[in-house]
């Protein structure tokens, strides 16, 4: 009994580490996009537009490494990218989505807020 309750914490602390290092990397990815952009700093037209709409698809592919990279260095089993990046991607679409109209720099606090929100969902979901 005291084994199995050892081994749900170790879980427990596990899932919530993953969720932490996707969080760090949505963020970190979010930073180089944001990089990008303002080298680049578009004035309107196409080019604003594309980068716009590749912001929460990069900080998603951002929380997916995050996972996928602490998976490989803790020994865990690997899920295939594609399954792990669809959960966060939907939370910083909506995220970028709502509050977009209120300011577009914003939008790195909800693509952060629900991708970390996916994730843990994800993580508790995957758990059953």
């Amino acid at each position: 009994m005291i084994e199995q309750s050892d081994q749900q914490g170790k879980s427990t602390w596990k899932r919530l580490a993953r969720i932490l290092t996707s969080t760090l990397f949505g963020g970190l990815f979010y930073s180089i996009w944001l990089s990008v952009f303002l080298l680049l700093s578009p004035e309107g037209g196409l080019l604003e537009t594309v980068l716009w709409f590749a912001a929460p698809i990069i900080t998603a592919i951002g929380f997916a490494s995050g996972i996928t990279i602490f998976d490989h260095f803790s020994g865990s089993a690997r899920l295939p990218f594609i399954k792990l990046v669809s959960w966060p991607m939907v939370g910083c679409i909506i995220g970028a989505s709502v509050v977009y109209w209120f300011g577009p720099m914003l939008i790195v606090f909800s693509m952060l807020a629900l991708g970390m929100i996916s994730v843990a969902a994800r993580e508790v979901f995957s758990a059953r």
